[in-house]
């Protein structure tokens, strides 16, 4: 598993604030200080409302995705980042929001998804075990319906369900 490193999230939290400082010094300067404050203002009302058209149309998807029987693993990540652009947007700043808004388009965020995922292992872990590999050693999957599937219990059985006759 990839860790972020120290050097990483100090660059982060160093770099960033110092864009928005000189976006802030840079734009105010042209445009003037209540016009600046009125963008900031604007985007995250701009963002609250994409955060929420965008994110019920996730929503929308991923709940399509599961009744077709299909894992909804693209539409899980862009639920993500949609979520994470909604947070950038709502941050005052003038870099976070260009970064916000880019995550909000669809091609932008597969771009993204298609750069992260080499570097992601997701691993579940159930009871902090991690989770058992239940996956065919040949690969090969039998799947059978109802109909075609029925266990016989031995009549002497503990786990016979009490009061039925078989």
């Amino acid at each position: 598993m990839t860790r972020v490193r120290f050097p990483t999230l100090f660059a982060i939290f160093l770099v960033v604030p110092l864009l928005e400082i000189a976006a802030f010094v840079a734009i105010g300067g042209r445009i003037g200080v209540f016009a600046t404050l009125a963008i900031v203002v604007l985007t995250a009302l701009i963002g609250s409302v994409l955060l929420r058209v965008q994110g019920f149309g996730i929503l929308r998807r991923i709940q399509a995705e599961t009744d077709a029987g299909r894992v909804p693993q693209r539409e899980l990540v862009h639920g993500a980042m949609i979520l994470f652009a909604g947070l950038l947007l709502l941050l005052p700043g003038f870099v976070t929001d260009a970064l916000g808004f880019a995550l909000f388009v669809p091609a932008f965020r597969d771009a993204v998804w298609s750069l992260v995922k080499s570097r992601l292992k997701v691993r579940f872990d159930v009871g902090g075990r991690p989770e058992p590999d239940f996956a065919p050693r040949d690969k090969t999957v039998i799947d059978l319906d109802e109909k075609d599937f029925t266990r016989s219990r031995p009549s002497d059985s503990p786990w016979k369900e009490p009061n039925r006759d078989e």
